[in-house]
């Protein structure tokens, strides 16, 4: 359950816009006399000018000078309960201490609430009023929901989920997180709630319940072909303490850093989650602000990272749970009694983007298989990275599995020769036999690949057609070229520059223009030819690679 209109750290709004307006004016119930008397200066030990208000659903944020003070709602509503002064204290711990291992600079302490009514303050003696997590301000701009995205941004971001995802110990076996029915349950009351919101009789609601009703059954079925996935991502082990709520709102931009914040305390279950879930839920945020290309570069970045090349077997069950919740929390906020005419047409409206987003993620194209084929320095990484951003495919790298096999993170230096070490025969013939399977693995779970290898021999490439041609899906041979001293300055550079995971030295480039074998006829007619020493058209790649 994501929580609606979240706040954060750095919430800050400008004088004189809606943080000027009334309580009445905002369309909401004025807030308690506690809260009231909590916006004096007086109440707090450090410098305040003017403070505001954020409230949301489940808490209310002051924002006074450099901090944020956020106290939960004594409210109970099935997914949370903040219903007694005991049960808000331990949440606001749990807050800090999730909170902590993402953005540890922001989230300072949990503070008590003291005084009587008419003149409480944050600390002092006394018994405790309330409780409330303090938190260092940052400012709005910072957000990711504030500032253009490129590719140096989502990868800064991905890299440091990924790592906090390894840092996080898996799930107990003993443990219900994670569990297929448990998993199922989620999804499926995200339908349920949505149609309590509907109402019935309007053609906009029979409309929106048709929709609801066919993603319904959809995850009904999908569930059943991906039980024995799930169960075996929480046997592996990817069943983890996440965020829980990764969205660009949650994600703000400091000197450089990505800082993560504001994730799910109040439900364990939440947050216990699935890898691959919670990355879903970013390419479902970054996919319905239009930037879909970034969603697949954020989907790669994150395999590359992490090795995991089943997760994507999942994204799209995923992706699609991840747009109901969205959907949901419109569909509480429609169950609100004091939402005014336009507050009730915006909710509507982004109820109905998020089904509509659902829907489209629900759909499969048909799986593609595609292989590179050049010798080093001829450009096919740098144009895996391009395809990748317009086709939905996953892209996997012989430079990073090689590494992978033996341990290694992708840019470790081994300093191997050529026939030695990473590049021994027995290596080289291991990568490809690793190469086929993750191929296979992806291709079984509906997507498409992109195999990026030279593939010099015959023998290499027949593998992958063969695969192709059993699982019935279109295979193409990416042949990417240039002339060869342009191919030894490339791989000069690179090597100097100790930047790429491939660290093949000259000496094997001149092994692979010896050895390589050309394509014959057949594979010719399933080959696309780029030369790489020229800006490569994506259009023309993309109809080549349908077939057009």
């Amino acid at each position: 359950m994501q929580r609606a209109g979240s706040a954060c750290p750095g919430l800050r709004r400008c004088a004189g816009t809606r943080s000027a307006m009334t309580d009445a004016e905002r369309g909401r119930p004025a807030a308690p006399r506690l809260i009231d008397r909590l916006r004096a200066p007086c109440a707090y030990d450090h410098p305040v000018g003017r403070v505001e208000l954020v409230e949301t659903h489940i808490s209310w944020v002051l924002l006074a000078g450099d901090y944020a003070y956020k106290i939960k709602k004594p409210v109970a509503l099935g997914f949370l309960d903040f219903s007694t002064l005991e049960k808000r204290r331990f949440y606001c711990a749990e807050e800090l201490r999730l909170n902590r291992r993402l953005a540890p600079d922001y989230y300072l302490d949990v503070v008590r609430v003291t005084g009587d009514e008419t003149e409480p303050r944050f600390g002092g003696d006394g018994p405790a009023r309330e409780f409330a997590v303090k938190m260092r301000r940052f400012p709005q701009h910072a957000l990711l929901t504030r500032r253009d995205l490129d590719a140096a941004v989502i990868d800064a971001v991905v890299e440091r989920v990924a790592a906090f995802h390894a840092s996080q110990p898996p799930a107990p076996p003993e443990s219900p997180y994670g569990a297929p029915d448990a998993v199922l349950a989620a999804m499926l009351d995200n339908c349920a709630a949505i149609r309590a919101s509907l109402g019935a009789g309007a053609a906009r609601s029979t409309e929106l319940r048709t929709r609801i009703d066919r993603l319904d059954r959809w995850t009904r079925e999908r569930f059943e072909q991906l039980r024995g996935r799930l169960q075996r991502r929480r046997t592996d082990g990817f069943i983890r303490e996440c965020h829980g709520d990764l969205h660009r709102g949650n994600i703000a931009l400091i000197n450089a850093e990505p800082v993560i914040f504001d994730c799910i305390e109040f439900n364990a279950g939440l947050r216990w989650i699935d890898t691959f879930s919670e990355l879903a839920f970013l390419v479902m945020d970054l996919t319905e602000a239009g930037e879909k290309g970034l969603a697949r570069r954020a989907v790669n970045r994150y395999s590359e990272l992490t090795g995991d090349y089943r997760g994507p077997g999942l994204l799209r069950f995923y992706t699609v749970y991840r747009s109901l919740v969205r959907a949901k929390v419109m569909a509480i906020r429609l169950r609100q009694h004091d939402l005014q005419a336009e507050q009730r047409s915006a909710a509507l409206s982004e109820l109905r983007k998020y089904i509509r987003l659902a829907g489209a993620s629900a759909r499969a194209p048909k799986p593609r298989l595609l292989i590179t084929c050049g010798l080093s320095g001829s450009g096919k990484t740098s144009f895996g990275a391009r395809l990748r951003e317009h086709m939905e495919l996953i892209h996997v790298r012989s430079d990073i599995e090689r590494k992978r096999l033996f341990g290694l993170p992708a840019d470790a230096r081994t300093d191997s020769a050529a026939g030695d070490g990473i590049y021994a025969p027995e290596a080289s013939q291991r990568t490809y036999a690793r190469l086929l399977e993750l191929a296979e693995e992806i291709l079984h779970a509906g997507y498409s690949v992109l195999v990026d290898a030279t593939f010099l021999k015959y023998a290499q490439r027949a593998m992958f057609g063969q695969l192709a041609a059993r699982l019935g899906c279109p295979f193409r041979i990416l042949v990417l070229d240039a002339p060869t001293p342009v191919l030894r300055r490339r791989v000069a550079t690179r090597l100097a520059s100790g930047q790429d995971a491939s660290e093949a030295p000259p000496a094997i480039l001149e092994q692979q223009i010896a050895a390589r074998e050309r394509l014959r006829d057949a594979e010719r007619q399933r080959a696309c030819f780029l030369d790489s020493t020229k800006p490569i058209a994506l259009g023309d790649v993309l109809r080549c690679v349908a077939g057009k």
